[in-house]
This record gives structure tokens, C-alpha cells and sequence, in this order.
């Protein structure tokens, strides 16, 4: 039977859910560095990341960006209302965000083509397979896993993540006044608002992770989740890794 979890401390502090969770949050901050302090957002925060690789970026992350709603959707049939707790907060968490994934990809658009990138090289250029790869482990977690699986592999990690280095890129101005006055709200507006959008978001995704799981969870199902969580940030290394290379992406 499951012990049921309510948090009661700050939202936003580690020590507010399970003991098994902190250490699973713990257990995956190597991997996530590997995001976060990559060198392509190091040199994209100073404005420095030359072109070709500001275009393998942009173009690689669309599919993920593209697809992001359906995988909510996934995970959002595997909710039954009134079944639990945790499925109640799931269901308005993953109704809601449906429709916030889909505005931020048309945001994604509008930083591309500040960029020289236009939505016909997001929708036809041959995206390398060490790119491909996030997207892909995305699909599978989210159709094979179980629901708090499936979204500590993307909620929890990707969007966790992603907060953290845009955060980064937008601690400064000098990314943002690099483009033309006329430009500069149109190439920000996605960093900035997962700067502070995702600032909460991932730790939404970890309450309702926990509320799903409860209060004790079996140290081999948490390693199995420390695990997943890991893989989500492996292959966004490779992806930023493949974009730093000097291969250039191919058109279909």
C-alpha cells in the first residue's frame, strides 16, 4: 500500500519531499552538468557561438521542441480522474502544459528565424542521429514507462535542465543584444520565458512524481529513475555535443 506524500515545506527546497527522492535528485547532478555547463550555452551566453553551430542547435532541438505536447499527451492517457491524488495533479499539470509547449514551440520558430533559420530548414533538414537520439528515448519512456517514470524522464529532466541554462544565457544582456534592436524581443522571448517559466515547473513535476510514488519507494525503482532521469541528460549532452562538431546538418 502506498504512503501518501503531501508536501509540506517551501516548494522550492529539496528537503520539502522524500528522503528517496532527494537522493535521486542528488544522484543525477553530474549528468545534468553536463547540460547545464556546456560549453555551447557558455559561448551562447557571451554571444560567441558562431553560426553554424547556433543553426545545428536550433534545428536539432525542434524535434523535441516540435513534439514535446505529445509526449504530455502520452502521459496524459495513462490518468484516470479521481483514481489517485497524484493522477488529479498530473491531469491538470499535463492539460495545462499541453497548450504552453505548443506556444513555446511557435516561439522557437520566431528565435530561429532571428536567426537566419527559417521554418523550412527546422521542418526539412536531416537531423544527425546523435541529435535525433533525445527525441527518440522521449517516445520511448513516455509509451513504455509508467507515468511518474515517463515524467521525471521529460518534465522533471528536460524541462529542469532547460530552465537552468537558459537561466544561464539570459543572466546577462549581451546574447539578447547581439541581434538588431527590431529582433531582440523575438529571439529572447523562448529563453526568457524558460528562464523563469521553468524556474517552478520542474519542481511541480517533482511533486506530483512523488505523489504518484508516495512517501517510501523501493530503492531499486529509485535507482531505475535516477537512471532514466540520467539518460534524459546524456543524450542532451550528445545532442550539444554533435552541434559543436563540424558536420554540418544536410537537407532531405
Amino acid at each position: 500500500m502506498v504512503e501518501e506524500f503531501t508536501r509540506t515545506g517551501p516548494y522550492m527546497e529539496l528537503g520539502s519531499y522524500p528522503v528517496w527522492a532527494q537522493e535521486m535528485m542528488h544522484s543525477t547532478v553530474k549528468a545534468k552538468h553536463k547540460v547545464v555547463d556546456h560549453e555551447l550555452f557558455a559561448m551562447m551566453k557571451e554571444a560567441a557561438l558562431p553560426e553554424p553551430e547556433t543553426n545545428k542547435f536550433l534545428v536539432g532541438g525542434w524535434p523535441v521542441i516540435e513534439q514535446f505536447p505529445q509526449f504530455m499527451a502520452v502521459n496524459l492517457c495513462k490518468v484516470q480522474y479521481g483514481r489517485s491524488r497524484g493522477e488529479d495533479m498530473a491531469r491538470k499539470y499535463l492539460m495545462r502544459n499541453i497548450r504552453v509547449e505548443q506556444h513555446h514551440a511557435d516561439l522557437w520558430t520566431q528565435w530561429a528565424a532571428a536567426c537566419g533559420v527559417d521554418k523550412k530548414d527546422l521542418l526539412d533538414s536531416a537531423v544527425p542521429v546523435e541529435t535525433q537520439a533525445l527525441n527518440h528515448w522521449c517516445w520511448h519512456s513516455c509509451e513504455r514507462s509508467s507515468l511518474a517514470t515517463s515524467m521525471a524522464a521529460t518534465n522533471l529532466a528536460i524541462e529542469g535542465a532547460t530552465g537552468e541554462w537558459s537561466t544561464l544565457i539570459c543572466s546577462s544582456d549581451t546574447y539578447e543584444n547581439s541581434f538588431p534592436p527590431e529582433l531582440r524581443k523575438q529571439a529572447t522571448r523562448w529563453l526568457r520565458l524558460h528562464a523563469q517559466y521553468d524556474d517552478t515547473h520542474p519542481w511541480e513535476a517533482l511533486e506530483i512524481i512523488c505523489s504518484l510514488i508516495g512517501n517510501r519507494a523501493e530503492p531499486k525503482y529509485v535507482a531505475y529513475l535516477a537512471q532514466c532521469i540520467s539518460n534524459s541528460y546524456e543524450y542532451m549532452a550528445l545532442s550539444l555535443d554533435r552541434c559543436m562538431s563540424h558536420e554540418p546538418v544536410a537537407a532531405h
